[in-house]
């Protein structure tokens, strides 16, 4: 069994209920930039062509997946619909 295997799928309307610990998920410099590389890929793909992309983050009760619209992104935070922000530092991929 994979990590895959242990990501519970939620819908974006969750996510302001969930409780983001203050850690870094990714361990290297290579991963985060890879990371944020595909997050402004991921706003490019919704803006210009209403695309959506799978977000895994963690929250404090282990590992989520949810597939929506990136509308913005901060130097801390990704921006959902409905002011909905999940925190960079807690995202595992961007696909």
């Amino acid at each position: 069994m994979g990590i895959n295997d242990h990501i519970q799928s939620i819908e974006k309307e969750q996510i302001k209920h969930l409780h983001f610990p203050h850690k870094e998920v990714l361990s290297d410099k290579r991963s985060k930039r890879d990371r944020y590389r595909k997050l402004v890929r991921g706003l490019s793909l919704g803006n210009l062509e209403h695309l959506k992309v799978k977000i895994v983050f963690a929250d404090d009760e282990g590992a989520k997946k949810v597939e929506t619209t990136i509308w913005g992104i901060t130097d801390k935070s990704v921006i959902l619909k409905q002011s909905t922000i999940i925190p960079v530092e807690r995202i595992i991929s961007v696909n």
